[in-house]
């Protein structure tokens, strides 16, 4: 029952925070005047010192009070401000408009006692100032707290103190109070005669009564508006904060906002359109929903930043069911607890790997997927070249597992997420994908031949903007430490597309497909990594130290190629240009396939290594096979060597 009035209670607040402006003002008017009322009655009945009933010519006077005082309360600028933003001004306002209020009001008095009616004794309009003044300043303050008792306690655990009560900071309590992520609980400053006085409708409170503050607000987050001060004075202000359990932000200033210094530190997101200067093209919004609205939907590698960005695109699809996959616990808890929010279909978090066949076949055949995004992968260069066996059992035994499961359970759509790095690949990553794309076309001829209608493709394309492994964070984070900015090649370029357009346009794919497509997405023009790298430290205010400018910032050092590593990436294997399709952003690729025979062969050689741990015959094996280098030796395999899976596929 409680809870039921505290919501009630709530709602009508929120009613009252979003009324119009003009009705707000209505709200505060009426209530001066029945304030007014009471305290020009009061008055009298103070004077008189017992229950005062007014005759009539005194209940005209006391009705004149607030129409005298209005007018002067309205040209006074009371009704102006914003309750919630109210400070101390308010009381000398209130005293001006109420101590000429009550002068108009007492020659009225006077004059209405001229012309013979009863007149006002003189002590009354003192009384009446002093209640008055008290009443309209004291309500004003009563209101500001009940507004923002309930806002406080939304914010519980996320409110923040402002080390700075100048300019910059009531800016940043202004703003911030407009916001839904951080609320500003008062104002931390040196300055003794601002102690104890209010700032923007917030307390200025002295920097050694921080210990008490954190305790009593929960406080978290200290941000230091000190713009005007000097380094020494910052770094002062940051080591006293650091020794308490807070975490502590600067604000720059505007000067240096203005001049570019600090843009990188303070940009959330790097957008496709900021950094290859084009804009990504309007989704097709039948093609998002073809294969998730109303369906029920496995995302494999749930939790990693394709995974998890696929997720949040399906869930805003409605499908029926989310079924998320991964087998790193933390991942998996992450995404499950951000889809929670917005999710309004079942989500069933699966913790295993993609290689487990017993868990993948359970997964698919108990919840009835229909369509399956396999982002599940090992896609770091470097790290794949140095764990070979992990690398070709993740992203070829995974790959395979997730598609005979689809396949032998009449899923409706498979879609493997792939990279350009599978196109003649000179690392065990890239050649590893190809892999995988081989056993997805094969999947999809199957398919045809049996008349199943089941579609499976693959979505081919480069490098994402803050993805894990990205070089955006790695540069930022490099350039925030003062460099040096660490380059493979001078003459290094890489495709890049941002997260969100990358997952918009492989669900759109998807529901392109109609068996065996590899389907690659517009990329742009390829991005010279060197020009990313000077174009980053100077938008972060820094200059570049070369031969040529010796005295500069930051330096940016080659490191040399890595394992595996191609100075530029491909998006085509046989054929110079692909084809169109509906969508201008997603094209089609007529890529060379293996036959089945080949397949089960490779399979069966690839399983074998794994099993025995050798990385260099693997290796060979993969890199042979994506290279179409090792075809007739594959044939050579006879299929009854073929693994367990590959058999129960038949020939």
């Amino acid at each position: 029952m409680a809870l039921n009035v505290r919501e009630i209670q709530r709602k009508r607040l929120h009613r009252l925070l979003g009324a119009s402006r003009p009705t707000k003002q209505a709200i505060m008017i009426s209530f001066d005047v029945l304030l007014l009322l009471f305290v020009g009655w009061a008055a009298y009945a103070l004077r008189l010192s017992q229950w005062f009933v007014p005759t009539e010519s005194q209940a005209l006077l006391l009705l004149a009070a607030p129409a005298i005082a209005l007018p002067v309360f309205v040209k006074l600028g009371l009704y102006r401000s914003v309750i919630r933003y109210l400070g101390e001004y308010v009381l000398w306002a209130a005293v001006r408009a109420m101590t000429l209020a009550t002068i108009l009001w007492t020659a009225l008095a006077f004059l209405t006692e001229m012309t013979g009616h009863a007149g006002m004794p003189r002590s009354v309009p003192i009384l009446f100032w002093m209640l008055g003044t008290l009443g309209i300043s004291g309500s004003r303050f009563l209101a500001r707290w009940l507004l923002w008792a309930p806002v406080r306690e939304r914010f519980k655990g996320r409110q923040v103190l402002i080390y700075g009560a100048g300019d910059a900071g009531r800016q940043l309590a202004a703003s911030l109070g407009q916001g839904r992520d951080l609320f500003p609980a008062g104002f931390l400053d040196d300055a003794p005669e601002l102690h104890g006085t209010d700032v923007g409708g917030l307390r200025v409170y002295a920097p050694e009564a921080l210990p008490r503050l954190i305790e009593q607000f929960d406080i978290r987050d200290v941000i230091v508006t000190l713009p005007n001060a000097s380094n020494a004075r910052r770094r002062e202000v940051v080591a006293f904060l650091e020794t308490f359990p807070v975490r502590v932000r600067i604000l720059p200033s505007v000067v240096d906002i203005a001049s570019g210094r600090h843009l990188v530190n303070m940009v959330r997101e790097v957008s496709i359109g900021d950094l290859l200067g084009r804009d990504p093209v309007v989704p097709d919004p039948t093609l998002l929903g073809r294969c998730i609205t109303g369906k029920k939907v496995l995302v494999t590698g749930a939790g990693g930043s394709i995974g998890s960005e696929l997720c949040h695109q399906i869930i805003a699809q409605a499908p029926a069911a989310l079924i998320l996959l991964d087998s790193s616990e933390h991942a998996l808890y992450q995404v499950e607890r951000r889809l929670s929010v917005q999710a309004d279909c079942p989500l069933v978090p699966c913790l295993g790997s993609a290689e487990d066949e017993a868990l993948v076949e359970s997964v698919i055949r108990e919840h009835r997927i229909q369509t399956i995004y396999h982002a599940a992968a090992h896609k770091h260069v470097p790290l794949v070249e140095a764990n070979v066996v992990e690398g070709a059992r993740n992203n070829v035994v995974g790959t395979l597992t997730v598609a005979e499961a689809a396949f032998g359970n009449g899923v409706e759509t498979f879609v493997l997420i792939s990279t350009d790095k599978a196109v003649r690949p000179t690392n065990v990553m890239g050649a590893t994908k190809r892999c995988a794309e081989l056993i997805v076309q094969d999947f999809a001829q199957r398919a045809y031949t049996a008349g199943t209608g089941q579609r499976f493709c693959a979505v081919r394309f480069g490098n994402v903007l803050g993805s894990s492994g990205s070089v955006i964070p790695l540069f930022k984070e490099q350039i925030a430490q003062g460099g040096p900015v660490t380059l493979t090649h001078m003459e290094v370029t890489r495709y890049f597309m941002s997260i969100h357009e990358a997952v918009e346009l492989v669900i759109q794919a998807g529901s392109l497909a109609n068996g065996g497509e590899v389907f690659l997405l517009d990329m742009g023009e390829p991005v010279k990594i060197l020009d990313l790298a000077r174009n980053m430290i100077r938008l972060a205010g820094h200059s570049l130290r070369d031969e040529h400018n010796p005295e500069g910032d930051i330096e940016i050092c080659v490191t040399g190629l890595r394992p595996g590593e191609k100075l530029y990436e491909e998006l085509l294997i046989a054929n110079a240009n692909a084809s169109a399709t509906t969508h201008p952003k997603i094209m089609q690729a007529d890529e060379p396939s293996l036959t089945h025979e080949q397949l089960l062969a490779m399979i069966a050689r690839l399983r074998a290594d794994i099993g025995m741990r050798r990385p260099e015959r693997l290796k060979a094996l993969v890199m042979g096979v994506a290279l179409h280098l090792d075809v007739r030796g594959l044939e050579a395999v006879p299929s009854s060597t073929s693994s367990r899976g590959a058999d129960k596929r038949g020939g």
